[in-house]
């Protein structure tokens, strides 16, 4: 396992458009499979908050070292992370693989992105305060990369990691807790 870095704060953006488009669903247990923005590619992705180990198949988490987008709405999804519905619906049908191609520089991107906001009634300062409380709790997870995935971790209880990680892993024991419930929390103004 290695240690993940901070995402590039664009990927919390990402992240809430992400779950406004209804791109990413819950398969079993700890485990989502999340849509890229345009349909063209589909990332697995699992989340142990308890032992902080995490994974998913994006390039910035796979190649980059860093959370990928995937692995934060996850995390918002489990009432891990900070949300705000009203701030992921102006993020809402952003064709974020078409900018990120166009512009190739994600400061470009971001402004783009957050004009579009703007222009949807979210005003900057609320957008930035939920963007920097993210990357805080982020900062304090100090998330870790399985370096691999299989399907039987999906299942709920997290059976399949127990066994993945073998009977003399120290961790194998220890159950991850119940399922979350259904609506990511809030996170306040």
């Amino acid at each position: 396992m290695r240690g993940l870095r901070l995402p590039p704060r664009i990927k919390v953006l990402e992240a809430l458009g992400a779950i406004a488009d209804g791109r990413i669903t819950r398969i079993g247990g700890p485990c989502y499979r999340v849509v890229s923005s345009d349909g063209s590619r589909e990332y697995t992705v699992y989340v142990d908050v308890e032992r902080r180990i995490v994974y998913s198949d994006d390039n910035g988490t796979r190649f980059r070292g860093y959370t990928g987008y995937p692995i934060i709405a996850a995390l918002m999804l489990s009432h891990v992370l900070p949300f705000n519905k009203r701030v992921a619906e102006g993020l809402k049908g952003v064709k974020w693989r078409e900018l990120n191609e166009k512009y190739r520089r994600y400061s470009v991107v971001e402004e783009i992105v957050k004009a579009r906001a703007a222009e949807r009634g979210v005003r900057r300062e609320e957008l930035e305060s939920l963007v920097a409380s993210v990357m805080a709790s982020l900062r304090g997870m100090r998330l870790k990369l399985i370096d691999t995935f299989r399907e039987d971790m999906c299942r709920s209880g997290g059976t399949g990691l127990s066994r993945w990680l073998g009977a003399g892993d120290e961790r194998a024991g220890n159950e991850p807790r119940a399922e979350a419930p259904a609506a990511p929390h809030e996170a306040s103004a």
